[in-house]
């Protein structure tokens, strides 16, 4: 039973599957990193200062200035800016990961097309075999070249 699973862990697309997990968190740190820390700011100066990861909704009605204060209190938030900075944040690993896949699919060879394995009949334009002498549909005799 060790050595299946042994086989099944060690087969190629297992391995890439791991690999591909490790690179898609860490790549996730990175985007999210970028959002909160490069992208956030600049967006927040422009709408007059505003820190987007400390908006929140006070749910007790004891009106907190920050949401460390709320938090630290135990009190019900919600926190609105942190889930604006997370949908920012999957908006854009989504349109990277769109681009990668695109370039994928434009660099993939396209297959040869399959040499044809029919001839017309040149008297009824019927689909016959290539090495048939007779067409089964009119019965004309047809030259082989």
């Amino acid at each position: 039973m060790f050595k299946e699973f042994k086989e099944f862990a060690m087969k190629g697309s297992m391995v890439d599957l791991a690999v591909g997990i490790v690179i898609g968190a860490a790549f996730g740190k990175i985007i999210t990193s970028l959002v909160s820390d490069v992208i956030m700011p600049p967006i927040g100066l422009l709408l007059g200062k505003v820190d987007f990861s400390s908006l929140f909704i006070d749910l007790s009605g004891k009106g907190y200035a920050t949401l460390a204060e709320a938090e630290a209190a135990g009190a019900a938030t919600i926190n609105y800016g942190l889930f604006l900075n997370t949908v920012i944040d999957f908006i854009i690993v989504a349109f990277v990961i769109f681009l990668i896949i695109k370039q994928i699919n434009r660099m993939k060879r396209e297959e040869a097309p399959a040499p044809p394995d029919t001839k017309d009949c040149p008297y009824c334009y019927t689909g016959i075999p290539l090495k048939a002498t007779r067409c089964p549909n009119c019965t004309a005799e047809i030259k082989t070249a």
